[in-house]
This record gives C-alpha cells, sequence and structure tokens, in this order.
C-alpha cells in the first residue's frame, strides 16, 4: 500500500523564525560568560598602557603579584613562542609590549585571578615609569610628521585624466571628513581556554574567525594548528569588531591556561574593551572632479586617507575596498585614486560593516552633491545623469565590468513609492515660508561588490550527518552573530533533503570540525556556507538515490525527492525510513562539502581584475527637520528599498535592512570617537558615545526587498548578500540634512557637512550659509 507525501512546502525563500529568537528574548541563550566553567577556573585581566607613545622605563609589578586572590601574573617573557598576534603576520602588534607603548590602552601584562574582580582590581596597582615620546592621533598630524604608512598603499587607474579634466566645462574641489565608529556590539570580548593533554587546548571565543584564533593561539604557544580546538555558538553581535580584535583575548587566555594548567576565561569591562579595540577607519578624502553643464562627471583624483592606527591589521584591505567603492553607482570616463593607510599613535583600527566601502561611496556623493549644488540641481538628478550603463560605460575603475546593473530599476522603484518628487517640491516650498524650521529631502543609491578581495579567502567548507532516525547535523564554517545566518543555512540544506526546518540542528563552528575557515565578512557568510553545506547534502542524497533505487527495482532516475520523503517509482518512502534503510543497509550518511567562489580574481599590483561576483544594490529616501537655532533635526521618514536577489528568508533580510540602515545613520550623524590631546580615547563608555536609541528611529520607516529582482549568478537559491550594503544608505540622512541647511542661502552653496553630522556640525553648517548669504 502506498503511503501518501505530506502536503506542505519548501522551507526556503519564506519568512522562518531566527533559530535563536526565542532564546534571545527569553535570555536563555548561552554566550562565552553564561557557559558553565570547569571547576576551578581562574580569570584574567589586561594591564594597560596610560600614554599614547613612550618608551617604558621601568615597570613595577610586585603589588599586582601581592593583591589578593592573584594566581599570577602574564608579561611577553612568559610567551612561549612567538609575541604577537598580527593578523596579516606584520609583526607589529604584540601580545604584551616590551620596551615601547605606542596607543594608550595597549596592552602590559595580564593579571590571573581567582576572580575577576580580584584580577581587575589588582590590575590597576602596576607602578610604571614612562619617557613619553612625540604621538599623532588623526589624519593630519600624521601627514605633517611624515605620513608613516602602517602598509602599502593601492592605486586604481583608468583612461587619461589629465584629458578628461581638459574636456572638463567645470571643477569640484574639495575634502570630505568620514567619522570613524565603535563597534558597540552588546556582548564584549570574551574568551574561555580550557587546557588538554600535551600540545592539546579548547577554546570557547566570541568571534567571527574562529580558525584566526586557531592560527593566532598555535602561533604563540609554538604549537601545530591541529592541538588548538575553537568553538564558537553565538556571537551578542560583531559587525567587524571579532574578526580580528578577539585574537588577544583568546590568545592572553590560553597561554595562562597552558602555564598553569586551569580553565582562564577573560571578559574586559566595557571601557577597556572601548580602549582596547579597533574602529571604523575614520577617513579624509581629497578630491578634484571634471564635469560638464549637464551634470556628466569626466575625470575624478583622489586620496583616500585614513587613520589606521598603530599596525598594519586589516587597514590595507580595508582601504582598498574604500577604492573599489570610489565609483558607487557611477560611471567616471578617466579616473585615477589612491589610498593613504597612515600610521596613528591610536587603536589599531579594523573591520567594520561594510569594510572600508562605505566611506568610498560617501566621498563619491559628496562630489555629486557639490555639482548639484554648483549646477542648481537636485542631486538625484545628477546621479541619473552618471549611473552606470548595461551595455556600454560600464567599467569600473578596477578594470571589472559591470554585468548585472540594475540600479535604474531600484531608483525608478524608490521615487514611485516614496512619492519622492511631490514631497520635494512640498519641501521647496515649506522652507520658503518657515523662519526657524527647515526641511530637507535626499535619494541615495548604492552598489556594492560582494565577495572578499582577497580571493583565497571565498571559499567554505561544511559538515552534515544523517542520523538513522531521518534527524540532521549541520556545522558549517560560518559564524553567527544575530545576522539569522545560521537559520539560512538550515534552510538550504532542509530544502535539499526536503524536510522541515525542525528536522536540522545546527550546532557550534568548530575548528575541529570544519577546518581552515575564512571570517565570516564581507557580506559572504550564506553565499559561502549554505553553498558548501548543500555541496554535502548533495553528496549524501545522490548515495541514498542510488540505494533507493537498489532497494525499490526502478532506476536512479525514478527516484524523485517529494518533500517529507522521496517517490520510487510509485511508492512514496518517508525521509526517516530512508535514512534508516541507508543505515541497514551500510549506506554512509555523513558528508564534507566545499564551495569556491568561481569567476573572480585580482591582481593588486596592476589594479586590475574581477574582484567581485556580482552587485547588490539599494537606494533609500530620506525626509528630516532641523531647527537653524540650536542644529537639532528628527529623521521625519526613511523609504529603503534593497536588492537581495530572490530572498531566502525575507523576515530576515528585511531586519539586516533595517538594523543596517540605522546603524549607518547613527555612525554619520551622532556617533563620534574623540581622542584629547594626551592621545587617550575619551568617549570609551555609553555616557559619552551616542549610539542611535529606538526614539532615533524615523517616524515613518518603510523597508521593501526589490521582490522583482533575482541574482544573474547562479549563487545560493539565487539570492544576493543583505549584510553591508544597507549600511551605506544611512547617508541619505546626511543629504538631507545638508539640503534643509543650504536651504538657508537658497541652496546656492554646498553645506560640505562633515561626519558624523551632529547637531553641533548642522548649526555650524547654517552659521556658513547665513554668512555666505550676506556676502552675496
Amino acid at each position: 500500500m502506498n503511503k501518501q507525501s505530506p502536503i506542505t512546502t519548501s522551507p526556503l525563500h519564506v519568512s522562518v523564525k531566527h533559530d535563536s529568537a526565542i532564546k534571545q528574548v527569553a535570555g536563555r541563550a548561552d554566550y562565552i560568560d553564561d557557559l558553565v566553567e570547569p571547576e576551578g577556573t581562574l580569570h584574567a585581566y589586561l594591564g594597560l598602557s596610560t600614554k599614547a607613545h613612550a618608551d617604558i622605563a621601568s615597570m613595577n609589578l610586585d603589588a599586582v603579584r601581592a593583591a589578593p586572590g592573584v594566581v599570577g601574573v602574564l608579561t611577553a617573557e612568559d610567551i612561549p613562542a612567538e609575541n604577537d598576534v598580527s593578523s596579516v603576520h606584520k609583526h607589529d602588534e604584540p601580545v604584551f609590549a616590551t620596551t615601547r607603548v605606542v596607543t594608550w590602552g595597549q596592552p602590559l601584562f595580564a593579571v590571573i585571578g581567582e576572580t575577576r574582580e580580584a584580577a581587575r582590581r589588582a590590575a590597576k596597582l602596576a607602578k610604571i615609569e614612562y619617557r613619553e615620546l612625540p604621538h599623532v592621533t588623526d589624519v593630519d598630524a600624521a601627514v605633517a610628521a611624515g605620513g608613516k604608512l602602517v602598509t602599502e598603499p593601492l592605486k586604481l587607474e583608468r583612461g587619461d585624466v589629465e584629458a578628461g579634466f581638459a574636456a572638463s566645462q567645470h571643477r569640484a574641489r574639495g575634502r570630505v571628513r568620514i567619522g570613524g565608529q565603535e563597534h558597540f556590539y552588546l556582548e564584549s570580548q570574551a574568551a574561555l581556554a580550557i587546557p588538554g593533554e600535551d600540545d592539546e587546548i579548547t577554546l570557547q571565543v566570541s568571534s567571527q574567525h574562529p580558525t584566526e584564533i586557531q592560527v593566532m593561539v598555535a602561533q604563540v604557544l609554538g604549537v601545530p594548528h591541529a592541538a588548538v580546538t575553537v568553538n564558537m555558538r553565538r556571537m551578542g553581535g560583531g559587525f567587524g569588531g571579532k574578526e580580528t580584535q578577539g585574537n588577544l583575548f583568546a590568545v592572553v587566555a590560553a597561554v595562562a591556561a597552558k602555564k598553569l594548567n586551569k580553565a582562564v576565561k577573560i571578559r574586559p569591562d566595557r571601557d577597556d574593551d572601548f580602549q582596547i579595540t579597533g574602529k571604523r577607519h575614520d577617513f579624509v578624502v581629497d578630491y578634484d572632479v571634471g564635469y560638464n553643464s549637464d551634470g556628466k562627471i569626466q575625470a575624478v583624483t583622489a586620496t583616500y586617507a585614513a587613520r589606521s592606527g598603530y599596525s598594519a591589521d586589516l587597514s590595507g584591505p580595508v582601504t582598498d575596498r574604500a577604492l573599489f567603492h570610489c565609483d558607487n553607482a557611477y560611471w567616471y570616463p578617466t579616473v585615477k585614486v589612491n589610498s593613504l593607510p597612515l600610521f596613528t599613535n591610536t587603536v589599531s583600527n579594523t573591520a567594520f560593516r561594510g569594510f572600508g566601502g562605505p566611506q568610498g561611496i560617501i566621498a563619491a556623493e559628496r562630489w555629486i552633491e557639490d555639482i548639484a549644488y554648483a549646477l542648481g540641481k537636485d542631486p538625484l538628478e545628477i546621479r541619473k545623469a552618471n549611473f552606470y550603463g548595461t551595455d556600454s560605460n560600464n567599467v569600473t575603475p578596477y578594470h571589472q565590468v559591470v554585468e548585472d546593473n540594475v540600479i535604474h530599476r531600484v531608483i525608478e522603484d524608490l521615487e514611485q513609492s516614496s512619492d519622492y518628487q511631490a514631497r520635494r517640491q512640498a519641501i521647496l516650498a515649506f522652507n520658503k515660508t518657515s523662519k526657524v524650521l527647515k526641511k530637507g529631502i535626499a535619494m541615495v543609491p548604492v552598489k556594492f561588490g560582494i565577495s572578499f578581495t582577497a580571493t583565497w579567502h571565498n571559499q567554505a567548507g561544511a559538515l552534515v550527518h544523517v542520523y538513522r532516525d531521518g534527524s540532521i547535523h549541520l556545522s558549517h564554517g560560518g559564524t553567527e552573530m544575530g545576522q539569522g545566518l545560521h537559520i539560512k543555512v538550515m534552510q538550504v540544506v532542509a530544502d535539499a533533503f526536503g524536510v522541515p526546518v525542525e528536522r536540522v540542528q545546527i550546532t557550534a563552528s568548530n575548528t575541529g570540525k570544519v577546518p581552515n575557515t575564512s571570517a565570516t565578512a564581507a557580506s559572504s557568510g550564506t553565499d559561502l556556507n549554505a553553498m558548501a553545506a548543500l555541496d554535502a547534502a548533495n553528496q549524501i542524497k545522490a548515495r541514498m538515490i542510488a540505494h533507493a533505487a537498489f532497494i525499490y527495482e526502478v532506476e536512479p532516475k525514478d527516484v524523485q525527492w517529494e518533500f517529507g520523503g522521496i517517490r520510487a517509482g510509485q511508492q512514496f518512502v518517508p525521509f526517516d525510513e530512508l535514512a534508516t534503510s541507508c543505515w541497514m543497509n551500510r549506506v554512509q550518511l555523513s558528508a564534507a562539502g566545499f564551495y569556491k567562489t568561481p569567476k573572480i580574481h585580482w591582481d593588486r599590483t596592476t589594479g586590475r581584475g574581477h574582484p567581485f561576483y556580482y552587485f547588490a544594490y539599494g537606494a533609500a529616501a530620506s525626509e528630516v527637520t532641523i531647527d537653524t537655532l540650536t542644529g537639532e533635526y528628527q529623521v521625519d521618514r526613511s523609504d529603503v528599498l534593497e536588492d537581495v536577489g530572490r530572498s531566502l528568508n525575507p523576515a530576515i533580510d528585511i531586519g539586516q535592512v533595517e538594523g543596517g540602515f540605522i546603524q549607518g545613520m547613527g555612525w554619520l550623524t551622532t556617533e563620534e570617537l574623540w581622542w584629547d590631546q594626551k592621545g587617550q580615547l575619551r568617549t570609551h563608555a555609553p555616557s559619552t558615545y551616542k549610539i542611535p536609541l529606538a526614539s532615533d528611529v524615523p517616524r515613518i520607516f518603510n523597508v521593501r526587498l526589490a521582490e522583482w529582482s533575482i541574482n544573474k549568478e547562479p549563487a545560493i537559491g539565487r539570492s544576493k548578500a543583505v549584510g553591508e550594503p544597507p549600511l551605506v544608505l544611512g547617508y541619505s540622512v546626511v543629504e538631507a540634512l545638508s539640503m534643509a541647511v543650504a536651504s538657508v542661502a537658497d541652496y546656492k552653496v554646498a553645506p560640505q557637512l562633515d561626519m558624523p553630522a551632529t547637531p553641533e556640525r548642522v548649526l555650524m553648517g547654517v552659521e556658513r550659509m547665513r554668512r555666505a548669504r550676506a556676502s552675496t
């Protein structure tokens, strides 16, 4: 008697709740500080420098060692092998400083205590004498001091820029300052190290890159990579701040654990986390742009100088990517741009959602704005005049042809749905009669390249087991930081086997299960890991099909997968029965999957290649109201349209767009990093650093996915990345503020607001407009 297959649908391309959502809301989701500690676990705390640049004359730690509850103290002398955690192996990022400190908050030693409080209090008892040296903390000071670099700069060039300028009727020259940003993940950096036999050690970490933790711990301990096992179940946020910055904390815990043969945990206070860890790079971009009276750009030259901090970290690739996005969605007939990753006596800046791309895009939008105000036009009109074409005018500054351009349709769609033109006219009318309050509206696009620009990082692995009861065990090389990566990969595996998502059990990312992984970054987590998981599932499915064909005496082509099982000829077999049959007949139900992104290549020495697999597009229109007497403002409305291809999980993707937009808006309007004259970061706590609150969300906030989009490339489910591109769209708020400020001088002068565009900067912009109006 034939069994009937259940009537249901695939779990892919539908909204499925985040796998940890209920646990997170209920407070039951485990993070590093929630894990049950082995008996006798010790706690580490870091002792930090209190000078930005100085020689260490003496360091007396006697009082630290004698403090109550202190078990031991680690210094550079206790490092078994290499005293370095440089992610790019520049040997410029010591675990503990030895003779010189190069930034305020640089680790000098670690206290190991019976309790965290004991270690924390003891760390303050060190007596250190310094011989201070000159320090630089910003781009201008770094240039004035000789412009020392932390890594090799990049140049991109296409066409004859001198000829381009000669053909231009007008020039726009200027400088735009774009501030940095603190990651402000809710869970601070944390690691728990448990020593094992011989060289072995196991770590529980909060990291976007477990393999890098493995490599760094092995390097510092002087043991093989295989001796180090790293587990990562979930992070309480990362945003790039846990791609390389977790190295230090994991290494300190590991060294202490092996030295004392006890489990050791480390978790800094929020203030110290701020002081120790790198931020988003702030940029100063000097530009010269040639254009004609129709607003079309003819030539672009620009230098992207970045405050990189005291070590290379990821400043090379970050500043590279800023150049990769210097065009945003625009065609430059001729272009020459270069990066300038500058050494400063500040924390070593690092990856942050967008990875330099947002800074590159924002600079492009600034000269678009300059052109618009110079010509007396709506900036949107200038944008449209310069968009990449489809069959021509479609080669980037790095010589990749844009083959999937949908920005015209994205803008047209959002322009209509947001009623942009009518609202702009209403705002122009309002500003004519309102003396104190002024409004602004702006629409900005984004074209964002998807892939790691270091080609070798575009690979992923996964491990899938099917158990005899039909349940599925899934592990992959990506990490979950709240973005919904795990649920998407679970959906892909469930869809492949034709079972509900509940059948798939996701496990912690583990270097012992999936080796040699890349960081979960570059918006590629789902693209890479879901493909690897699908590869593993397909291997198992092929064996199950062959088995079913043999058992039920049909041809393999007559075995079809249906939701809930297979149909072999006319007979339906539930998935769990098939799994049991495979086990009974010794069919392997486990597979390691692998994926590498096709088509991509990049030659940094020539500045040419095809570094991106595809582009993700989007647009946002924002409306604001400012008070010209105080500079205070509110965001009245934002409409966002994001191209995510064929969404794997619309609810998750919309959440990513909403969060990315607000994070970008916060970066560009309220979040400000400030170092004092001594080189100390003073915005190092929630009391002095303002991230967006719920009350800062636009009063009207409309977010849509471009439901008509399907990725041109065969990415997983024809979807597109969603992590980083929406963040850039927060710039629409800055440009709307610019329009409101510009109204004070009848829109005849480009406001050129530096970022973050705080109320103080808005007020200063208003005063500049008043002076400009008075002088005409």
